[in-house]
Formats: C-alpha cells, sequence, structure tokens
C-alpha cells in the first residue's frame, strides 16, 4: 500500500513548510510507490518505530530529510553500506524516484518515510535514535512573507535535538544567502548544537554531499553555495 496524505487534526495544524503538489508522476515512479513501497517504505506511525526491526540488524543511522529526488541520499547509502539511512519526503514523484533507484543498487540498508518531517520527528523516531542528519537545500521561501514557512526553527532544531544523539552531526546546505545566514543564527543559538565552524559559521562542502544536477546548474550561473555542520551536545542532565 502506498502513503495517502494524512489529515491533521485542527488542533495540531501548524505552518506547513511545504506545500503538497499534485501530477508530474511518471508511470516509472507510480510503479515503483506500487511494487518497491512494501520493500522500502515505512508507514507513519504515531508511536516510535523500532529501528532495530525495520532494517533487521542493529547499526548507526542517518537520516534525510527533504531529499527531493533522493539523488545525494541514494548516493550516500550506497557509499556506507555499514549505516542505516532513512529518508523523509512529502512529494511523492522524488519518492517514486529514489526507490527506483534503490531498486537499481539493489540497496538494503535504505527506508523511505513519506509524511511531514515534523510529525516523524515529534512521534515516529525515538530520542537519541540517529547520529546523523542531512537538510539539504530545503525550501527558502524567498518572499518576507512566507519566511515562518522556513523549515529551520527554533522549534524544529529542538526537535532535531530530540532525535540526534549526542556527538551526532546535523548537515546542511542552501544556495540562498539570506536563509543560510538564518540558519546559523537559529542553530547557533540552540544550547543542544555547537557550531563545528565557529570562527566562520560555515564549512566547506563535505564529500558526503554530492553535487546534484540542480547545484552544478548552479555553479555555472555563479550561485553560491552555503553549507552548515554542528555537533549535538549534551544536555545538563545527559
Amino acid at each position: 500500500m502506498t502513503p495517502e496524505k494524512s489529515q491533521d487534526p485542527p488542533s495540531r495544524r501548524t505552518v506547513r513548510s511545504f506545500v503538497i503538489r499534485g501530477g508530474r508522476q511518471t508511470a516509472a515512479q507510480q510503479r515503483a510507490m506500487d511494487e518497491l513501497w512494501p520493500s522500502y517504505g515505512v508507514e507513519f506511525s504515531e508511536q516510535p518505530v523500532d529501528l532495530d526491526r525495520v532494517f533487521g540488524r542493529q547499526a548507526p543511522r542517518m537520516l534525510e530529510i527533504g531529499f527531493g529526488a533522493g539523488e545525494a541520499l541514494l548516493a550516500f547509502t550506497q557509499a556506507h553500506p555499514e549505516l542505516d539511512c532513512i529518508g523523509v519526503e512529502v512529494h511523492k514523484p522524488g519518492v517514486g524516484h529514489l526507490l527506483l533507484g534503490a531498486e537499481a543498487a539493489g540497496l538494503k540498508n535504505l527506508r523511505v518515510i513519506c509524511h511531514d518531517a515534523v510529525e516523524v520527528l515529534q512521534q515516529q523516531l525515538a530520542p537519541a535514535s540517529i547520529q546523523l542528519i542531512h537538510i539539504f537545500f530545503p525550501d527558502p521561501w524567498h518572499k518576507k512573507r512566507h519566511h515562518k514557512r522556513r523549515l529551520i526553527q527554533p522549534v524544529f532544531v529542538e526537535l532535531l535535538a530530540r532525535v540526534l544523539a549526542v556527538g551526532g552531526t546535523l548537515r546542511l546546505a542552501t544556495d540562498w544567502e539570506h536563509y543560510a545566514l538564518q540558519m546559523r543564527e537559529v542553530i547557533d543559538a540552540s544550547p543542544s548544537f555547537a557550531n563545528d565552524a565557529p570562527e566562520t559559521g560555515f564549512v566547506t562542502r563535505s564529500e558526503e554531499r554530492p553535487l546534484t544536477r540542480f547545484e552544478r546548474r548552479g555553479q555555472r550561473l555563479g550561485h553560491g553555495v552555503w553549507d552548515l555542520s554542528y555537533t549535538r551536545l549534551a544536555s545538563p542532565s545527559q
């Protein structure tokens, strides 16, 4: 069964960082959702998921939020068979594209959740269950009146801290300078994280983040990209 878009009760509805877009799903992507979802998909649950059961082993886990077409996630998963990798994405065409790539590569260490990342972090993932989080090129919501929709906000950062184990790494990237500065300001203000580049605020692109077609096009047009990296700190009680 393919995932369906859930409806939030009115009391839980918040400002969304995404808009569900219809159409543009190819026949191959639809086939992937129909045939490959049972192998790679994890249905959303309001209860913490047993990742050892899902993957059939105990291993360090990475999480990518908003993986788009899945280029970076697919490459990372292939390069790290020792890690269990989880992708969260709301747009079904991107999910289908990733599933096709996972099938072609014969990946065993990848699972996908097609749901709102906020609720996944709040409910489905257990505290300190993730060792590495990637958030690459989230929607910058360029217009000022839409900045409230940006994913990186103080409340969301604390949700990231909830699921990221102490000593774990949070990596982000954006090609929108204003958003990069906001990301830095928001996460630097969190007591749960330490900036891995405290002097400059930004790091060079990690080899763990492959260049996507979108980014290569941006480079040709002279667009900049800002990478950030943070380490999860222990709280006073930890």
